[in-house]
């Protein structure tokens, strides 16, 4: 019963701690659309994860955390501006038409549908405004590198296992650029 109780009190005081910190939940829109979720740790760094969904002729679904680092700019009545450089992990899949994507699609090519998943290291380079009121503006680059495997008879490099291994450049640019908006909630005001 002493270790349950002990438990309890930790689990409790662990959530508080976790609650106590400023955090933000809104989304982020460029070539991609997807929620996003920030949550500071201190006052120095903070933890950016989020999801984007891929469209335009390669669809797709890709999942990024990153850590970041806080560098206050400019602090006015208004609110605040900070920059926040970063390093972490993504990883997801892409489906879409063969060759051209979107412009051979609508074409009507008679490619076949490819699939790929990739996992590699994503960057950071943000600028968000927080205003007093609880919302949050940013513009962020955040590119993804990383090695997919194709299902794909074109990028075959196993023989004849339709496997094959790229490099996921998609990751610096359709997926990297976006504006942000988010809901800030917890902690203390910035």
């Amino acid at each position: 019963m002493k270790k349950i109780s002990l438990l309890i009190i930790i689990l409790i005081a662990t959530c508080t701690v976790v609650l106590a910190q400023p955090r933000a939940i809104g989304g982020r829109l460029g070539w991609t659309i997807g929620p996003s979720y920030q949550h500071q740790i201190g006052k120095k760094n903070m933890i950016q994860a989020d999801i984007d969904f891929v469209g335009f002729g390669i669809w797709g679904v890709q999942g990024t955390v990153t850590f970041n680092w806080l560098i206050p700019l400019v602090s006015v009545n208004s609110g605040n501006l900070v920059l926040y450089p970063g390093v972490g992990v993504g990883g997801g899949c892409d489906w879409g038409w063969g060759g051209s994507g979107m412009i051979d699609w609508l074409k009507g090519s008679k490619h076949p549908w490819f699939t790929c998943g990739f996992a590699g290291v994503a960057g950071m380079i943000g600028l968000e405004w927080n205003f007093k009121f609880p919302l949050q503006l940013s513009v962020e680059y955040r590119p993804l590198i990383a090695p997919q495997l194709f299902k794909d008879a074109r990028y075959c490099l196993f023989n004849n296992k339709n496997i094959g291994i790229d490099f996921y450049y998609r990751g610096l640019w359709s997926s990297a650029i976006a504006v942000g908006v988010r809901y800030k909630f917890g902690g203390k005001e910035q």
